[in-house]
Parts: structure tokens; sequence; C-alpha cells
């Protein structure tokens, strides 16, 4: 049991690993962008993807000290981050010019 438990661990910790690499990535990605190619794609302001990413970012950071300490706060930090990376970016880079 005492294996099962350590395996279930650290598949946790890889996962909250992984998450904060994704919610990190989705910061950076906003910081680097204008503030007009949020607004030109139809999307809500940088202002709001920044307040919503950083706090993402810190939930994802916070998980990894104490992996799946926060539960559904974590849940929502990944799936922020996964709409600003699904929805806005690819919209946000067509704009830029920086689309593939």
């Amino acid at each position: 049991m005492n294996a099962l438990n350590s395996a279930q661990g650290m598949i946790v910790v890889a996962l909250s690993v992984v998450a904060f690499g994704v919610e990190l990535m989705a910061l950076v990605h906003a910081l680097r962008q204008r503030p007009d190619a949020f607004v030109a794609a139809g999307k809500r302001t940088k202002s709001f993807w920044l307040v919503l990413l950083g706090l993402s970012t810190a939930i994802g950071f916070v998980s990894l000290a104490n992996a799946g300490v926060l539960g559904f706060l974590s849940l929502l930090a990944i799936v922020a981050a996964g709409v600003y990376l699904a929805d806005v970016k690819p919209a946000i880079d067509q704009i830029t010019g920086r689309y593939r």
C-alpha cells in the first residue's frame, strides 16, 4: 500500500509541475503582448488577463509545495490558463503577425 501511495503522490506532484508550467507560460505570453492587441482581437483587456493569469500562476506555485491542497482552486487556475492558451493566444498571435 505504501508503494501505491508513493506512486500516486509522485503523479500528483508531476501534474502540479506541468500545470504550473502551463500557467507560467500563459502569463509570460500575456506579459509580452501589446495592450491594443487584446482589444483588436476582440478579447478582454490585457489587465484582466494579467490579473487572472497572475492569480492562476500564484495558485499553481502554492500547489507545488503542497500538491493537491488547493484542489478546486488549482483546477480553476489551469482552466484559466488553458482558455488563454487555446482562445486568446491564437487570436493575439494572428493580430500581431506571429500566427503559424
